[in-house]
């Protein structure tokens, strides 16, 4: 196989940017940006998201068996670098950004325009990620979109031509 080829291939494939979020508790938090998300029933609805296996989220996600994907707005570049990187949290902040525990116990950030929460129902082993298949439980929009509601997510594309995931 031609290496080049698939990894160029495989970055052709657009990705919205989210900011997945779990805790246990009040006290222990786990946030970072995911951008291999897709539906993946409608009936019960159903997410499916990549999740580095050594990352904080995928334990915590695990141990609280719930998360939040809050879904990021166009102009929201610098929250989501923020979650690219260890989370901090200074009393109702994370990394910078304000939050509010859901009915689930994870946290939802404050200035997305949607958020949904998730039961998780599954894990599946896939090789370096893991894919965490979610029960939407709980949903949020505080922003109405004008037009399709897709056309408002931030995508990989919108950081720049120089940063990627996947390939």
């Amino acid at each position: 196989m031609d290496e080049q080829a698939k990894k160029t291939a495989l970055r052709m494939i657009p990705y919205g940017l989210y900011v997945m979020t779990a805790a246990v508790g009040d006290d222990k938090i786990a946030a970072a940006t995911v951008n291999w998300v897709t539906q993946a029933s409608f009936q019960p609805p159903v997410v499916a998201v990549g999740v580095k296996k050594e990352s904080g989220i995928h334990a915590l996600a695990q141990e609280s068996g719930h998360f939040a994907l809050n879904i990021l707005g166009k102009g929201q570049q610098g929250a989501a670098f923020a979650f690219f990187k260890a989370v901090q949290r200074d009393n109702n902040t994370i990394n910078g950004e304000p939050f509010t525990f859901g009915s689930t116990g994870a946290p939802k950030l404050e200035s997305v325009p949607a958020v949904v929460e998730c039961k998780l129902i599954q894990v599946v082993p896939v090789g370096d990620h893991d894919i965490f298949l979610g029960e939407v439980v709980d949903a949020e929009v505080r922003e109405i979109p004008e037009g399709r509601p897709d056309a408002h997510t931030l995508r990989l594309e919108d950081l720049g031509e120089n940063v990627f995931y996947g390939g």
